[in-house]
């Protein structure tokens, strides 16, 4: 269990959910390579959409057409919506001729398209799609930007959480406690920890559901931000859900359930599996609890199973799995490195669902401290 507080479930519209929890990025409404039914025979309990990639690729109507992204996924669990701060860094920060930015919204000039956004767009569409947890529109930068870039970024942030309260609570105002979904704040400043608590005391001032660490959780030089999450997750309230926003290596995972998060998502599994670079736990890894998972960062071990020693290998991808492909010896090494070198998909679905699986496992452990 967690030290700090003791939150076992995120609980929204007749949902349940366990924490902490990793949640597979479902951009478009879909994770790749896997059907819904794969994600729940793997144990995922939510996945995140992205409103902005929703909104420019023209899917918002053909959701609601299917009354809500749970029914156009066909998938009963819980689903965040991201609000498309991300792409506000992603793809205006680091490319200015994509758009522009200022105090009333973000408006993307991208892929020959013009897309709007401001707070309160944000929250309308995340609403009508249906979202059980939606997410404010923030000002997202690198950890790294300027002092001055990252006192622009939390004063819109800390404004744009104001806007997007007011129309949350103006749009589910007549609605009913089991079909209110959840409002979470980002908290945004970079490097600066004075900035961070700036940002943080002024969105636990407007009160939200939860709370996210927003903006990039690496350095440029690609080490992970462990100081600046621990500082974060302990500004956040210890009776609200904690979300540490795209944080997915499984040694970064343990050290943010140490500091107190609760949520998580990226698109290292997926992606991964999708590369054939595919995780597994070493024998070892059974009865070990949070502080020796984090002392021992080498709990798992990586398979490129594209690599010709696995070419004849008679062995599941892993022993200590329990997945479609590694369950009663369903699918060998060989087999899957035959179906990756002939191009076929059904090599792209079995490494997900056991990248996925191995992901669960991990959330299992760190349940049953």
């Amino acid at each position: 269990m967690n030290k700090l507080k003791d939150l076992q479930f995120l609980e929204v519209k007749n949902k349940k959910m366990q924490l902490p929890a990793f949640l597979p990025d479902a951009t478009l409404g879909f994770v790749r390579g896997v059907s819904s039914n794969d994600l729940l025979k793997c144990g995922i309990e939510g996945v995140v959409v992205n409103i902005y990639h929703l909104l420019h690729g023209e899917l918002i109507n053909k959701i609601k057409e299917k009354k809500g992204i749970g029914n156009y996924m066909k998938f009963p669990g819980i689903i965040i919506s991201d609000s498309g701060g991300f792409q506000v860094m992603s793809l205006i920060h680091d490319n200015p001729q994509n758009g522009k930015i200022n105090d009333d919204g973000a408006t993307f000039l991208y892929n020959n398209k013009k897309t709007h956004l401001t707070p309160e767009k944000s929250v309308e569409l995340q609403l009508s799609i249906g979202s059980d947890v939606v997410m404010c529109l923030d000002d997202c930068t690198y950890p790294d930007s300027s002092l001055e870039e990252q006192n622009i970024s939390v004063k819109r942030t800390v404004e744009w959480a104001g806007r997007c309260k007011k129309e949350f609570l103006k749009l589910t105002k007549d609605m009913k406690a089991n079909e209110k979904p959840l409002l979470f704040g980002i908290i945004q400043g970079g490097n600066n920890l004075d900035l961070r608590k700036k940002c943080a005391d002024a969105l636990k001032e407007i009160e939200f559901d939860g709370y996210a660490f927003g903006g990039w959780p690496v350095s440029q030089e690609g080490n992970f931000l462990n100081d600046i999450l621990k500082y974060v997750a302990e500004l956040m309230p210890e009776n609200k859900p904690r979300y540490a926003m795209g944080v997915g290596r499984p040694e970064d995972i343990v050290a943010c359930v140490g500091f107190g998060y609760d949520m998580f998502d990226c698109v290292i599994p997926t992606r991964e599996a999708r590369n054939n670079r595919l995780y597994s736990f070493k024998s070892n890894f059974f009865g070990f609890g949070l502080r020796k998972l984090k002392n021992n960062k080498k709990f798992y071990e990586y398979i490129r199973i594209r690599n010709l020693k696995y070419k004849t290998d008679k062995k599941p991808i892993s022993k200590n799995c329990d997945c479609f492909a590694c369950s009663n010896r369903n699918f060998t090494r060989e087999q899957i490195y035959k179906m990756f070198k002939e191009r076929d998909k059904e090599a792209i679905r079995l490494a997900t669902i056991h990248n996925l699986r191995f992901y669960t496992k991990l959330m299992e452990r760190l349940r049953n401290q």
